[in-house]
Order: C-alpha cells, then sequence, then structure tokens
C-alpha cells in the first residue's frame, strides 16, 4: 500500500556522496530531521551507488522541537534545503 500525503519537499541538497542524491537532489521517500538538539538529516548515509528513483523526497519527521517550523514533530515549511555544518549533513531552512 502506498500512503500519499502532503510533505515539505526537498528542493536541494549539497551532500552528494549520500546514497539518496542524484543531481543535488534528493530521492528518498521521505526524510527524518533531527539528532539530538541538531537539525542533522538522520536519512544520509555515503553509499558508492546512488539510488535511480526518480521521485523528489519529502520532509516524514522533524525531531527538532526548537525550529519554527516544527508542528507537533513535523516540518511546516513549503520546502527545505540540505547542506553541510561542518561535516554533518544539516537541514539549512531550520530557524530557531
Amino acid at each position: 500500500m502506498i500512503i500519499a500525503t502532503d510533505m515539505p519537499e526537498v528542493s536541494r541538497c549539497a551532500a552528494t556522496e549520500c546514497a539518496y542524491n542524484s543531481d543535488s537532489a534528493c530521492h528518498a521517500r521521505a526524510i527524518t530531521i533531527g539528532d539530538g538538539d541538531e537539525p542533522d538529516c538522520d536519512t544520509f548515509f555515503s553509499n558508492s551507488s546512488h539510488t535511480k528513483r526518480e521521485r523528489i523526497a519529502g520532509v516524514g519527521a522533524c525531531k527538532i522541537t526548537s525550529c519554527s517550523h516544527n508542528d507537533d514533530f513535523e516540518c511546516g515549511a513549503d520546502k527545505i534545503e540540505l547542506g553541510y555544518s561542518g561535516d554533518t549533513v544539516n537541514c539549512l531552512t531550520y530557524a530557531h
């Protein structure tokens, strides 16, 4: 069964070594943001193989309660961008 739901899309991702990244776009079905107190992409993992999927990823969950876009552990932004903050891949749309 495929469940359709409205989710903010991942409009751009700079983590080109991620298995879900193809042409600077995330093609996971949905990602999760949050690892402790940082807006990390929990779905990121480095892999030499990349997905062949064409879908655009959505944000399924957000664990960062300090973000102004967080509404009951879900992202309320229209879209997000992912990129590097130091050595980690973060949600660049995060707003305290």
